[in-house]
């Protein structure tokens, strides 16, 4: 794809992030959960990492300073919200130190980084269990959404602060939900598993839930590559890592339609098409190819160029992403899946905007 075309199509989806109009969309009830930017959550979460590797990845220091200008807005929610969900906004706060050199954020890191450690809810398999901000409760489940939404804060926590508890345990984390979670015949991932029933509840192979696991564990790999913690060693737990890393992709690889996009139930194939959890796997084919992780470097990339020509024609000319689910928790049946609500997210937004930007990252690089 023209590299013009795809600054554009960035641009417009990063501004619809960070400064998208939410009257355009009506007065639904989803709306300011949806669009609002100004939410201390995983939802804005997302979108505000999205902008920050933006700005980082194709040198715009504007974008930055918007990421530093939405923390100081935001800041002040921070505090009520102290769960699983809520810890994706702080995976930018090593980068705007590194950036801003803002000595407030060493602390708040600390704070966050040792409260998920010590103090945050576990199941009774070690895993961190998935909390939320909303009024509900999910006793003793695992989500492959964690991964993203607060693994990866903790991995780049582990770098900032030089921790290398923090830092095993973030790799103990993702191997932990990868084993739980990865089905060993497909090598897909299962959205949750319950370990009080010791099931997969629904056993939905959903789209997004395999998305969270394509970008983050790379993301995650690539925060602990560096800093003075990092010896250079491949450990055991490393290795299984990206094994299981290789057998996902793989998979994942096999179940894309002829569209270039995926159904939002992976084994599903007559499911409605999904563009956020499409462009999360996209993402992680160009990003584990250019790290070295995926073997089969021609098929990723040729996976992953299909997909990003099918994502860019859903981006409409206000940079809006279209054919996003809602929201989804881990839900009863597979059917239920087919049957959430499209509409416009800022996770949809955020992973989108991930994809454009390591695809012109690419385009500078090789």
């Amino acid at each position: 794809m023209d590299k013009s075309k795809l600054e554009g199509a960035a641009l417009r989806v990063y501004r619809f992030i960070m400064h998208g109009e939410q009257a355009q969309w009506g007065n639904h009830e989803w709306t300011d959960w949806a669009m609002n930017i100004n939410r201390w959550d995983w939802n804005s979460g997302v979108g505000i990492i999205a902008a920050a590797e933006y700005g980082t990845v194709l040198g715009e220091e504007w974008a930055i300073q918007e990421a530093e200008d939405w923390v100081k807005r935001n800041m002040w929610q921070s505090d009520s919200v102290k769960v699983i969900n809520s810890m994706a906004p702080y995976a930018i706060f090593p980068l705007l130190l590194e950036k801003k050199a803002n000595p407030s954020y060493v602390a708040k890191v600390e704070e966050i980084a040792n409260w998920m450690m010590d103090q945050s809810p576990r199941t009774r398999n070690g895993a961190f269990e998935h909390t939320v901000t909303e009024k509900a409760s999910f006793r003793e489940q695992i989500w492959a959404d964690t991964i993203f939404m607060a693994v990866l804060f903790l991995a780049r926590a582990a770098i900032m602060l030089s921790n290398r508890r923090m830092a095993d345990e973030a790799l103990q984390q993702v191997l932990l939900h990868l084993r739980t979670l990865q089905d060993d015949e497909t090598g897909l991932l299962y959205h949750g598993w319950n370990c009080e029933t010791e099931d997969w509840m629904s056993a939905a192979r959903w789209n997004r839930a395999n998305a969270w696991n394509a970008c983050g564990v790379p993301m995650i790999l690539e925060a602990l590559a560096g800093g003075e913690i990092d010896n250079g060693e491949e450990s055991l737990v490393k290795s299984e890592i990206k094994m299981r890393y290789v057998k996902l992709m793989e998979g994942l690889m096999l179940k894309q339609n002829v569209s270039g996009l995926w159904p939002t139930v992976l084994d599903q194939p007559d499911y409605y098409e999904e563009t956020s959890g499409s462009a999360g796997i996209a993402y992680g084919l160009f990003k584990g190819v250019r790290m070295g992780l995926i073997p089969d470097s021609s098929r990723a990339m040729a996976c992953a160029d299909r997909a990003l020509d099918a994502i860019v024609s859903k981006i409409d000319d206000n940079g809006s992403v279209d054919g996003v689910s809602g929201g989804t928790p881990v839900l009863d049946s597979v059917a239920a899946y087919n049957e959430v609500p499209i509409f416009p997210t800022l996770y949809g937004q955020g992973l989108t905007l991930l994809l454009l930007t390591e695809a012109l990252d690419l385009r500078k690089t090789c």
